[in-house]
């Protein structure tokens, strides 16, 4: 398959990258702050201009002289954005002029030997240019462009330029669909550490201080067992904790990474067990019909002993009773342990997130059902049961028709649920019962 062709955004910080990735992507995937140092991570997202298509790069502001870690993990991933794209744009901003920040991202650029489109942002009339805007042709890049990110002139002029330094053809499109896999979990079980894993590459910024990574950060990865989306999301904390304005988009921004997912991974901390936060963030998952793991990492931590797995395995699934369905897997994000059985799991809870079953084969597990259990009853009145049919996938969805609503007491859901399971596996998904009685109207 042909490779699409690839844009970098790169720019000093605080000139508009996040808010040109986001206009260009046409939605709001970057969180945008007015503070240097939001975007940290590599963000991608498609994009469409002049019957191209193409994806687009957004990259933390680049600080060439630095000794911070956090800005020096910025700039290497900038650094691994420029190596990969075809086309780099570099976002200028003609508010502060030419910076010898711009200087030194230019003459980076330069050693790069990559096309580069020179932009100008904050260029809110284009028609009367201000003579700061002509200091840009110092930084020896060609012709600049006056932009508005925030109203989105000249970005045509831009996509156009990026077009010309394209490889000729257009790239093939996807056959096969790709599984979007949401990591999610409390701040600093290693989430990061554990896409970085996966991908083979400091894809994402590893810290020990919580709340390093702020943006939903998607990362494509092909391999022998199929192609697959990892988005590797910020840290949820306690809401009473969450009292930074970027803090919230993030702890948003990873409820919307949940939405989007097929497949949720809860990570857990195996030295601190299951605690209340990891409750309400699988909670999250459940609520939203998604298929989960429950991954226990830093097993390698762990002081061992037989039967210590065992144990574990016990308390996770009584602490987390309500995702009994949800397979738990043991794992060392730092050592690769059992990391690469990851892919079977996702694999197999996707397929069962997206089992159909004939409406046949449910009712013979729902006579078989009531023959063993007969159905509840109250002052003499007893439920009648008439049939079940599937709705719906991801998660499984069933329609029960019977004679009396208040008479499906919980437990005989439960009780349903359980057979359906028991016959057809249904691992790794929730499942949603709806209950019908005759009379109702269909919505």
């Amino acid at each position: 398959m042909k490779k699409r062709p690839l844009v970098a955004i790169v720019g000093r910080p605080n000139v508009g990258k996040s808010l040109l990735f986001n206009r260009l992507a046409g939605k709001r995937l970057s969180i945008v702050e007015d503070t240097p140092g939001v975007t940290r991570d590599r963000l991608y997202a498609p994009c469409e201009w002049a019957g191209r298509s193409f994806d687009i790069v957004d990259t933390g502001g680049i600080e060439p002289r630095t000794d911070d870690e956090i800005l020096l993990f910025m700039r290497e991933q900038a650094n691994m954005a420029i190596s990969a794209a075809d086309v780099i744009v570099l976002v200028t901003e003609l508010g502060t002029g030419v910076t010898a920040a711009d200087k030194d991202v230019a003459d980076m650029l330069l050693r790069s030997r990559k096309p580069v489109v020179l932009t100008v942002n904050k260029v809110d009339n284009p028609s009367r240019l201000d003579p700061v805007f002509y200091e840009f042709y110092s930084l020896g890049l060609g012709d600049p462009i006056p932009i508005s990110a925030v109203h989105g002139h000249g970005t045509g002029d831009m996509l156009d330029a990026c077009l010309r330094y394209f490889p000729a053809g257009e790239a093939e499109k996807e056959t096969e669909e790709r599984i979007a896999v949401a990591i999610i979990g409390k701040p600093n079980v290693g989430k990061s550490s554990l896409t970085n894993r996966i991908v083979g590459e400091e894809r994402v910024i590893v810290s020990g201080t919580a709340g390093t990574t702020r943006d939903a950060v998607d990362t494509p990865v092909d391999n022998q067992w199929g192609k697959y989306t990892f988005i590797d999301t910020a840290g949820i904390r306690r809401r009473s904790r969450v009292d930074d304005r970027v803090e919230k988009f993030s702890v948003m921004r990873a409820q919307l990474a949940i939405e989007r997912a097929d497949v949720c991974l809860i990570l857990l901390d195996a030295r601190e067990g299951v605690t209340e936060q990891d409750t309400k963030i699988a909670g999250l998952a459940h609520e939203a019909g998604k298929a989960s793991i429950i991954v226990v990492n830093k097993w390698d931590l762990v002081d061992k002993e037989t039967g210590t797995m065992d144990r574990m395995r016990k308390s996770v699934e009584a602490d987390l009773s309500f995702m009994s369905y949800a397979p738990v897997l043991f794992i060392s994000a730092l050592t690769g342990q059992r990391v690469q059985k990851l892919f079977e799991k996702i694999n197999h809870v996707r397929a069962q997130s997206a089992m159909r079953i004939t409406t046949g084969m449910l009712n013979n597990v729902l006579a078989d059902a009531q023959a063993r259990v007969q159905p509840p009853s109250d002052k003499g009145r007893r439920l009648k049961i008439y049939y079940m049919t599937q709705t719906g996938v991801c998660p499984p969805n069933f329609v029960v028709f019977c004679n009396s609503r208040e008479l499906f007491h919980f437990s005989y859901q439960r009780y349903l649920e359980n057979q359906l399971r028991a016959t057809f596996g249904l691992e790794g998904t929730p499942l949603r019962l709806v209950i019908r009685q005759k009379g109702d109207k269909e919505d």
